[in-house]
């Protein structure tokens, strides 16, 4: 029989002799674990009384550059990009989604990034700090970043520790809202021995020292000297026009429309960027910019292509500027459920997170919609493989992927469910004590998401729940602006798919989107301008405290055990009910050097490495 937890069971058999470290191996990348990850459980595993590193290790494999030698910045011209969920802002710690932090990408950097394997790699630091060498703590509780030499900032001033300092200080400033507060809080202090040293303290182990500092979601620096080293400076300006250590810079920008950029002259690699120029475009659907890559050729690169089967291979067969890449990493397109009510008013504010929605806190309803919802025809139908239908809110990489779940379709068990729980027919709609099973579905618009909206509506609607459905702009439904009602902060319907996964290989801040805190204010709500992350006010004890114990996990086993049973625990209550594990689809055009894209990349921003974006070889 399978053991219910293959992972852990291979560490404790690697621990207590019955495995070699070789065999560890083997198994462990059988099951789909990376090698550094692999590597890194093997050394924790050693001993029981070890203190094991406890994160990715550094890469060994270096961002793809072919052909970047003897190149001339500026010599390829303008590179034009069409992204059809538009920015609003560009600064990664106010972002409201990752459209707005994937721009920004294009100027602003983090200290380390992620590579295909959850493996880091060195982007402002000189080197990945580690356990080994003595720059991590054998306790978790402190990190040294070494900073890379000889990076300005794209104004000319210098970049030095003190630029790490400030950032913690302005993203923990509660009165910048910042979206990446809670993953920054865990740090106590950073200090600055040198202009070229910065020693992080945490609160206390961090099985994730790195998560803060690492990547375009969570790890941006910013610079101290544009805010007057004022962490209580807001500069929204800098929203729109941020100054970064990236290989472009900022030459306008209008929020959810275009953008331009130029090639920063103050760039640390001489020959890079090998463009002069990003002409960025936003909004519009997503089918339409990937036919202006393969097709017309009027645009280089076009994200997140979503599209039907049929309409992908259309793309593919009738191109010939460009080709459609595939890449299914951890992302998971979900139904995500408002345990408030949206339609009760209280100060002002709907979806309060202290009034209780009417029926989707009743756990028999929550059951009969996860129970109607046919995974394999829309995975199959729109998405292109029924194999790709989804149980866990946490997929695509079996460190944090659940063995213990699993999906029915049933409209027949569903109805009866509904029965049983005293939610009678009423004509064609179910009711109790006056309350009807009548809902709002709301997606941002596109085929595909309307395609499952009609799926949805038809099988709710046989089993007596009724459904409105409701379509939003992307550039309105992702706009996290305080006055903007019909984004998905504010949730002001029932239900709403998005899509979203981890941009770590440990996950603590992606999990956070279901942590309530202590007073509730971890939810979005009126008083955080609803920039916090529990979008769907969810609220339990159960969960807090697992979320809590994750925080001071001190190996990746441990870390791996509590983030299965925070699935199992999101599941198991249907807090999101999971579709699709979902592939994404982007345009590259045949004159870019394919190779240096790094698109097979799902733990990056899809501009992870444009510094070393080329044309192909003629």
């Amino acid at each position: 029989m399978a053991h219910q937890y293959p992972l852990q069971h291979l560490v404790g058999q690697l621990r207590h002799g019955d495995l070699s470290r070789r065999q560890f191996m083997q198994a462990a990348t059988a099951l789909g674990i990376g090698t550094a990850t692999a590597s890194l459980l093997a050394s924790g595993a050693a001993s029981q009384e070890a203190s094991p590193a406890a994160s990715p290790e550094a890469a060994t494999a270096v961002a793809p550059a072919a052909g970047t030698e003897g190149q001339e910045r500026g010599a390829g011209g303008d590179l034009r990009i069409i992204q059809a969920q538009a920015p609003t802002v560009l600064a990664a710690h106010s972002a409201t989604g990752s459209k707005d932090s994937f721009a920004g990408n294009l100027v602003m950097e983090p200290l380390l990034g992620y590579q295909q394997d959850g493996s880091l790699h060195p982007i402002l630091a000189a080197s990945v700090p580690s356990v080994e060498d003595g720059s991590v703590a054998q306790d978790l509780t402190s990190v040294t970043f070494t900073l890379r030499e000889g990076v300005t900032w794209s104004d000319g001033e210098p970049f030095t520790a003190n630029d790490v300092i400030f950032t913690w200080q302005w993203v923990t400033n509660p009165d910048n809202a910042s979206v990446n507060i809670d993953t920054w809080a865990v740090i106590a202090s950073i200090e600055a021995p040198d202009d070229l040293t910065a020693v992080a303290t945490f609160t206390g182990p961090q099985v994730a020292w790195f998560e803060a500092f690492t990547g375009s979601d969570w790890g941006i620096i910013y610079p101290a000297h544009v805010f007057g080293n004022d962490p209580a400076n807001l500069n929204e300006a800098f929203l729109s026009t941020p100054v970064g250590t990236g290989p472009f810079k900022v030459d306008s920008f209008a929020p959810n429309d275009a953008a331009q950029f130029s090639a920063n002259e103050n760039y640390r690699e001489p020959n890079k960027p090998f463009f002069a120029s990003v002409s960025f475009k936003g909004g519009g659907d997503e089918i339409s910019a990937g036919r202006a890559v393969v097709q017309t050729g009027e645009y280089d690169y076009a994200w997140n292509v979503q599209a039907e089967p049929e309409i992908i291979e259309q793309l593919r067969s009738s191109g010939d500027q460009g080709k459609i890449l595939q890449n299914v990493n951890t992302t998971v397109e979900s139904f995500y459920l408002n345990f408030s009510d949206p339609n009760a008013e209280v100060d002002g504010e709907r979806s309060h997170k202290d009034t209780p929605h009417p029926f989707l806190t009743d756990a028999a309803v929550r059951q009969a919609l996860n129970l109607a919802i046919n995974r394999e025809l829309i995975s199959e139908e729109f998405y292109g493989d029924g194999e790709l239908a989804e149980a866990n809110v946490l997929a695509g990489n079996p460190f944090f992927t659940s063995p213990n779940t699993s999906w029915e379709f049933n409209l027949e068990a569903a109805a009866q469910m509904l029965d049983d729980a005293g939610w009678t027919l009423d004509g064609d709609t179910r009711a109790k004590d006056g309350v009807e099973l009548s809902l709002t579905y709301a997606t941002p618009i596109n085929q595909v998401r309307q395609k499952t909206q009609a799926v949805v509506k038809a099988d709710l609607e046989s089993i007596g729940i009724a459904v409105e459905l409701v379509q939003v702009d992307p550039g309105i439904f992702f706009d996290g602006a305080a006055g903007n009602d019909q984004n998905f902060q504010h949730f002001y319907w029932d239900l709403a798919t998005i899509s979203s996964g981890p941009s770590s290989a440990v996950p603590v801040s992606f999990v956070n989107k279901w942590y309530a805190g202590e007073n509730g204010e971890n939810i979005s709500q009126q008083s955080n301008s609803w920039t916090a992350p529990n979008i769907q006010r969810w609220q339990s004890p159960e969960f807090d405290a697992l979320y809590e114990e994750l925080l001071v996990a001190t190996t990746l086993e441990e870390a791996s055990r509590i983030l299965i049973a925070i699935n199992d625990l999101v599941i198991g209550e249907v807090v999101c009910i999971p579709i699709v594990l979902r592939p994404f689809y982007n345009a590259v055009s045949n004159r870019l050097r394919e190779e240096n894209v790094g698109n097979d990349n799902g733990f990056a921003s899809p501009y992870w490495n444009i510094a070393n974006w080329n044309l192909a070889e003629a």
